[in-house]
């Protein structure tokens, strides 16, 4: 199976993660949460279980806030693999009520990074640098950045009054930014806004009827494309409410240049494969990008819908045996994680290159309406673990999962 190697060198190599699990596993005595095997940490982590794939599953979060490890394909972590941020919104705080909290890996140990008005906005880059949004005194928001190396968040922009929608995307050099807005107009449009941070300008790059979710992600290269979901026949009223999410036509992505905004289209969704279930993402700096599709027919489980894609060529199948829903790549893009859409859910991890897989373990995730209920899970950029969300005990937590070697 495949090497249990760093997929980006840490910038500095301090304490193992076996000792550090080691250290947090031995730390207190059994909690009281009505499992045996539980273990609690200083920091209120417990450790659940040791599945049978050798997997340890920690509960990282005890509190019951709303909360999720923020996702979108984007693997949430500092570059040495040290920390990671997930949010929780806080219903004591009012405006700024969402939380981004800083854990760090095996010790469990959390502070509180900074406010926001919520994980809409978002952005990940491949250097463990977060992008997000606060409200201001005139009702304005000011883009925010903090790398969790150090975690000292900076003002970057001030951004007009939205309204604003869905996640945004920044690009790695810290030039960039893309955000989605509603225009309206009889056209009932979206448009994705170009923020260039360096000059203090922005302006408008593509618009669109159907790109309401456009999940947008800069090519963790050179930076220079924007990979955007297109959700063909969705339909709005004039005032922006949603009529139909999705057409017949289904969905699929295309590729945005930056700065000019020129469209490149890729071989997936209708006539080419299924429709896209709307989970993609960038395989580290190979220029191709991972998805799924609707798992029937030619995609149906036993002949894989998880497929790579690349500008100008038919799409390839990745792997195959799984009902492949949410989708990560590493950040060197050598591996992916993803959850099998059935039963307990399981996480599973594989090459993008031979399509051999392994199940790090089950999530137990109810997999229901609300995105909290969805693991969503990624690897950190080490690849020992699957940080990823779960409702298994009845509220939904964020989890960690240590990836077995071998």
């Amino acid at each position: 199976m495949m090497r249990h190697t760093n997929c980006d060198p840490p910038i500095t190599r301090r304490t193992a993660v076996g000792q550090m699990l080691s250290a947090a596993t031995g730390i207190a005595g059994v909690a009281k949460f009505g499992v045996a095997d539980e273990t609690a940490s200083r920091s209120g982590a417990v450790r659940i279980e040791r599945q049978p794939t050798g997997a340890e599953i920690w509960q990282v979060t005890t509190e019951r806030f709303r909360q999720s490890n923020i996702y979108c394909e984007a693997s949430y972590c500092s570059r040495d693999s040290r920390y990671f941020v997930y949010e929780r919104r806080n219903p004591k705080l009012s405006d700024n009520n969402v939380e981004f909290m800083v854990v760090e890996l095996g010790t469990w140990k959390q502070h509180l990074l900074d406010v926001s008005v919520g994980y809409s906005g978002c952005a990940m880059t491949s250097k463990g640098v977060l992008y997000y949004q606060k409200r201001t005194a005139d009702g304005g928001l000011d883009l925010m950045r903090a790398d969790l190396a150090d975690g000292t968040p900076e003002r970057v922009y001030h951004v007009e009054k939205g309204p604003w929608r869905t996640v945004g995307a920044a690009s790695t050099d810290g030039r960039y930014y893309l955000r989605l807005k509603w225009l309206g107009g009889q056209q009932r449009l979206f448009g994705l806004v170009l923020f260039d941070l360096g000059s203090g300008r922005h302006t408008i790059i593509d618009r669109d009827p159907c790109i309401w979710n456009p999940h947008p992600q800069f090519e963790p290269g050179e930076g220079k494309q924007v990979l955007v979901q297109h959700n063909r026949g969705a339909k709005f009223s004039p005032e922006g409410k949603m009529e139909r999410s999705l057409g017949p036509e289904g969905a699929t992505v295309y590729l945005l240049s930056v700065p000019d905004g020129k469209r490149t289209e890729l071989q997936v969704g209708k006539p080419y494969t299924t429709g896209l279930t709307g989970h993609e993402t960038w395989i580290g700096k190979t220029n191709e990008v991972l998805l799924t599709v609707v798992r029937t027919g030619d995609y149906a489980p036993e002949k894989g819908n998880l497929l790579g894609v690349r500008a100008g060529e038919p799409a390839r199948v990745v792997a195959k045996g799984y009902r492949f829903a949410h989708i990560h790549a590493s950040r060197c893009g050598r591996v992916f994680c993803g959850d099998d859409w059935y039963g307990t859910c399981k996480l599973v991890i594989g090459s993008t290159q031979t399509g051999k897989t392994a199940v790090v373990c089950e999530s137990k995730a109810s997999m229901t309406r609300g995105h909290y209920t969805h693991p969503h899970a990624y690897l950190t950029p080490d690849l020992k673990w699957v940080i990823f969300n779960s409702d298994r005990s009845g509220f939904n937590h964020i989890h960690a999962a240590s990836v077995p070697k071998g």
